[in-house]
């Protein structure tokens, strides 16, 4: 069994920077792949960032430049580095992971999200 816990998120002024963190816990081989996902009232949840085990990276164009996304395997655990924050960015930030518990196995797992709100 595994779970994704998600810490880092708050309130921040315009211009300002957060880090959100993943961290992993349970019965783990290896973690193949994470992603963030953010949720506006109203809209559909948005892939923000994702980063594969291997380090490969990619960003959603709304945060293309201000957002950094990278995984330490050693510390089972993902980071979303925020930086000039917008208010547009306010949403709930839920973390996925792929993650596999046993060889030839991978499962998706969903953490239960960090509020971030920027205000103007």
């Amino acid at each position: 069994q595994v779970h994704l816990v998600e810490s880092g998120g708050g309130l921040v002024q315009a211009g300002g920077s957060l880090r959100l963190s993943c961290t992993a816990s349970g019965t783990i081989v290896s973690i193949n792949g994470m992603g963030w996902f953010r949720q506006v009232p109203g809209k559909q949840r948005e892939l923000v960032a994702a980063v594969t085990a291997f380090g490969s990276t990619k960003l959603s164009d709304s945060v293309l430049g201000r957002f950094s996304i990278s995984l330490d395997k050693a510390k089972n655990t993902g980071y979303l580095q925020m930086n000039s924050l917008k208010p547009e960015d306010t949403a709930t930030y839920v973390c996925n992971a792929d993650i596999s518990e046993r060889e030839s196995t991978t499962t998706d797992y969903w953490g239960q999200g960090t509020q971030v709100t920027v205000s103007s």
